[in-house]
């Protein structure tokens, strides 16, 4: 088993905000989905060469996004995460959002990758030395 890898830090803004004063659901998607493009530059393949090099990339397959605890402006997020299933065509990620100063767990966002190939527009095996790579972050779930 692995250690989670820190993917993103931000900050929560007033315009996040919805009509109840907290940072309204459509805006947890986009910091949850910029971390996942950090998982893979962090893991040693950013998308810039997994193409070049294995000829796939991967596209979400499925999401789910459980909402813990309010945010509200002024908030100092981090988020982390894991690979939690390899498949032989996916992968499952776990990623965690918690409050910067005090470590509270805000909210959780599952997301399946498919591998796929580009030029024949269908999913892929997941190349070998990719494996390794997803493997080195392996966790249990939570």
């Amino acid at each position: 088993m692995s250690e989670r890898l820190q993917l993103f830090r931000g900050v929560v803004h007033p315009w996040h905000h919805d009509h109840f004063g907290h940072m309204n659901v459509r805006h947890y998607a986009p910091f949850f989905d910029d971390a996942s493009y950090h998982l893979w530059t962090l893991l040693g393949l950013p998308y810039s060469r997994m193409i070049a090099e294995h000829g796939v990339h991967t596209v979400a397959a499925e999401a789910r996004t459980r909402f813990l605890k309010e945010l509200k402006a002024g908030d100092l997020i981090t988020i982390d995460g894991a690979a939690t299933r390899l498949g032989t065509k996916s992968a499952s990620f776990h990623l965690r959002m918690h409050h910067a100063d005090t470590g509270t767990l805000h909210a959780t966002y599952d997301i399946v990758e498919v591998f796929f190939d580009p030029a024949t527009r269908r999913s892929a095996p997941m190349p070998e030395a990719v494996r390794a790579l997803i493997s080195a972050c392996l966790v249990a779930e939570d």
